[in-house]
């Protein structure tokens, strides 16, 4: 099992861009420090939820300071962007660090970026099917052309063309069952919906699994990849305790309202191809506290996290993409202890 970190990038009031930039980057270079393979970050615009218009300039950054980190992209909203741009700085990006780009991309979901960019959200799929097309052809043929209904292009020789062959590798974020089946049969890992129950993610890594295997792909060594709020206390009474504090400072308005929501400006409803999301984000995600304990987080003590992870690892993940506390103001030197203390007691375990 690998362990990466998943890192929203959120504004909290009273903090300013460039301290939410700074709070991370030296996150970067202590999970580094501490041993974890990866460092993923979020795409959004417009909003305070995340304040990382351009994963690959930050993730450029980010090399610079790191040295063995994966650097993941969680993920590029796909749609919002010409696929020969996104194409060329992920490339750029791989060889600049020496090849240690994980291409993690979705369709998107939020009415606002897609309305702020001018683009229907209802077309959210088939402008990601044909961009992720342009993009693979792109990092892995000379003299690639496209022409269809969203793109076009000359006859192009992309430069510079990824350090890893063929290309970095490729994570679809994963929400719906129709979503998962889609890209296992092209034999595209998922990213694992960071909302769903364990009992779900188990059900889409074994979908994803007979899926691949029935389209002709050897999925033994691939790699899938599940987002799980992660939390180790010495105890289980302190984990259970500081659970309750966490909620206190989580703030759900600020992401779970209509601007978050998949609808359609034009009918007020939920957008073509996104019926699966109906009214989640309207309904404020909310859960109460023993069912994110029982069924949706990883946390407790060393003993019962390890034993949750090792259900993750059962059911067909092989990296656990940890989310500390992105959505709460967690200071600094409390966010270093919570990492220092799972990377001792609970990585090793895995080694």
């Amino acid at each position: 099992m690998k362990f990466s970190t998943f890192n929203l990038f959120h504004r909290f009031d009273g903090m300013s861009v460039r301290e939410v930039y700074d709070y991370n980057l030296e996150l970067a270079e202590y999970v580094e420090e501490l041993g974890f393979d990866g460092f993923w970050i979020a795409e959004h615009h417009f909003r305070d939820y995340g304040v990382v218009p351009c994963t690959p300039a930050l993730l450029s950054y980010i090399a610079a300071r790191t040295e063995r980190l994966r650097l993941g992209t969680g993920i590029v909203v796909l749609p919002l962007h010409n696929p020969v741009h996104i194409a060329e700085q992920i490339a750029q990006l791989d060889v600049l660090s020496g090849g240690r780009v994980d291409f993690g991309i979705g369709r998107g979901y939020q009415s606002v970026e897609f309305e702020s960019f001018g683009l229907d959200l209802a077309e959210a799929r088939d402008r990601f099917n044909e961009g992720l097309e342009v993009i693979q052809g792109l990092w892995t043929q000379d003299d690639f052309s496209h022409e269809g209904p969203y793109y076009n292009t000359g006859t192009i020789n992309l430069v510079p063309k990824p350090e890893q062959k063929p290309h970095p590798p490729v994570y679809v974020a994963a929400v719906s069952p129709e979503t998962v089946e889609l890209y296992a049969a092209r034999g595209l890992p998922i990213l694992a919906d960071p909302a769903a129950p364990f009992k779900k993610v188990g059900r889409a890594a074994e979908a994803w699994h007979a899926a691949a295997s029935a389209a002709g792909h050897d999925d033994a060594d691939i790699e899938l990849v599940v987002t799980r709020a992660v939390y180790v206390a010495p105890t289980v009474e302190q984990a259970r305790a500081d659970q309750e504090r966490f909620e206190k400072l989580f703030d759900r308005s600020r992401i779970f309202n209509a601007q978050s929501a998949p609808i359609d400006s034009a009918t007020g409803q939920v957008a073509k191809g996104f019926e699966y999301w109906q009214d989640r984000y309207l309904k404020g995600g909310s859960v109460d506290n023993d069912f994110r304990w029982e069924q949706l987080e990883v946390i407790g003590d060393p003993e019962r996290v390890i034993s949750q992870i090792r259900m993750l690892q059962e059911f067909g993940y092989s990296q656990l993409m940890c989310d500390f506390g992105s959505t709460r103001p967690v200071p600094l030197d409390e966010m270093k202890k919570t990492l220092r203390f799972f990377a001792k007691e609970v990585i090793p375990a895995f080694r």
